[in-house]
């Protein structure tokens, strides 16, 4: 009964250790790094600071940090998305400019940063900005830096006195760049909130995060593609309206692709903003205003959807403003050798939406993959990057390879309202004598597999199977643990 028990125990100890790693795998950890722009550039050129979070998508971040010397002059981020043998891997990358006011050396002092929780540290760096190389131009729209102190609030209790509440000329709106659009076409769209520097002082945000939930609801579109901005604090733009200087805050953003011809409609989004009376007689020593509120509204907007012209592929062409880039990893050819090519699609378009039609080799040719690599960017009100389709090929034969008729993407320009091709133009020529076609195939999502796939059983598996393979293992454990005590018990009488 001894070994009994023993052999019991050890069973129990086998199968505790394999029950974690039945149940399920550790999820991906989420990674995040900051890196530093060039230390010494011109005072015409930006410096930049960029986090990259890899594993996870992101769900809040800190602020970038304030230098001294420089003003922030806005961010951009860029999503990567690579897929590589069916796996996806997502980095995203959000920089943040900083612009200098002087030149000179400047130091960074060591910052850190709170990334979906995860503190990364940077130890800082020294920055030399030197003249600039051409003749000076500033940006367009570029203005003074907006005032310290903006909209700050001031705390105490006021004695009575009597209060004016003083007329204001901020506004919101809802701003499209388009009013109308072809079906898959961007639709920028951003709510601003509109103030003169005069305003400054009696104005001020309430409540804006949970706001924030309720104006995205109303401007969600059942009927688009969303690509967001990754943008998180709210500071201030110097703009021109009407010929006057304001004060522009980016509230929401968003790119917007139609999915079918229904009209974009966007109905009165509100604002509740804190709007402070002020005293009539301002006395010294006290806050010489009142904390109300006032709430702004935009006016309704809707964005006509046109569907595309007529053409055999219409449901099937992506949409946007793209060109074409080749790559290939040889110079010369032989025949049984494997070498890549690239079909890279750059542009401003809906990336994600955008694939290549399958491959259909000729005899003596054989085609992998494609690996596919998308880099994602949005910035001042655009969205754009590259999608890469990495091939894999290895000719059988000798002789001109078509690459027009095996890799081509027709595509629709919103801007001139035509259809286009993207077509290789190179045309490999490949020597060597004439080699039978190997049939080890290593890749499981080429279409030599199809017939594996459709041999296999496809009977669907319960979700919670791992679940229940522990379950049943406990309560085996559970029996075999009794009777090992039942017989140490009966053994020790």
């Amino acid at each position: 009964m001894q070994i009994l028990f023993r052999l019991t125990l050890l069973i129990l100890l086998l199968f505790l250790g394999a029950l974690p790693t039945m149940a399920q795998s550790a999820p991906p950890r989420a990674e995040a790094e900051i890196v530093l722009g060039p230390s010494a550039f011109t005072i015409s050129e930006y410096f930049t600071i960029s986090f990259q979070l890899r594993g996870a998508p992101l769900e809040r971040y800190s602020p970038f940090p304030e230098l001294e010397g420089f003003k922030k002059s806005g961010k951009s981020s860029t999503t990567t998305t690579r897929i590589v043998n069916g796996a996806r891997s997502t980095e995203l990358t959000i920089t943040q400019r900083y612009a200098a006011y002087a030149e000179g050396e400047f130091e960074v002092k060591p910052f850190t940063m709170t990334i979906n929780g995860l503190t990364v540290r940077s130890a800082g760096t020294t920055l030399n900005v030197g003249p600039q190389v051409t003749a000076p131009a500033g940006p367009p729209g570029s203005a003074a830096p907006p005032a310290i102190g903006l909209l700050d609030q001031l705390f105490g209790k006021p004695k009575p006195q009597d209060f004016v509440e003083p007329k204001d000329q901020a506004f919101l709106a809802l701003v499209p760049d388009k009013t109308r659009a072809y079906v898959g076409e961007g639709v920028h769209i951003g709510l601003y909130f509109y103030l003169t520097p005069q305003d400054q002082g009696v104005l001020d945000f309430y409540n804006f995060a949970d706001q924030l939930q309720t104006i995205i609801r109303l401007l969600r579109q059942r009927t688009v593609w969303e690509e967001t901005f990754d943008e998180q604090e709210i500071v201030p733009e110097n703009v021109q309206v009407g010929g006057k200087p304001f004060l522009r805050y980016r509230l929401y953003e968003a790119q917007l692709y139609p999915l079918n011809a229904q009209p974009l409609t966007f109905p009165v989004v509100p604002l509740r903003m804190v709007k402070y009376r002020v005293a009539k007689k301002p006395e010294p020593g006290l806050d010489n205003r009142m904390e109300g509120y006032k709430t702004y509204f935009t006016a309704p907007v809707t964005i006509a959807v046109l569907p595309l012209p007529p053409h055999p592929l219409r449901d099937e062409v992506p949409v946007g403003d793209y060109r074409l880039r080749e790559a290939i990893s040889r110079t010369s050819f032989r025949t049984g050798q494997t070498f890549a090519y690239s079909f890279v699609v750059e542009g401003e378009g809906n990336l994600s939406a955008l694939n290549m039609p399958a491959v259909a080799p000729p005899p003596g040719l054989e085609v992998y993959g494609p690996d596919v690599e998308q880099s994602t960017t949005r910035q001042g009100g655009r969205v754009g990057g590259r999608k890469s389709f990495r091939y894999r090929l290895v000719a059988r034969k000798p002789g001109a390879l078509p690459f027009d008729s095996l890799f081509a993407l027709v595509v629709f320009n919103p801007t001139t309202a035509k259809y286009d091709t993207l077509r290789s133009d190179l045309r490999p020529l490949v020597q060597g004598p004439v080699q039978e076609a190997q049939q080890v195939r290593t890749d499981p999502t080429d279409p030599f597999y199809q017939e594996a796939l459709r041999d296999a059983d496809n009977t669907p598996q319960k979700i919670t199977v791992y679940q229940d393979v522990r379950r049943y293992a406990n309560v085996l454990l559970l029996v075999l643990l009794a009777g090992a005590a039942v017989g140490w018990w009966r053994a020790n009488r």
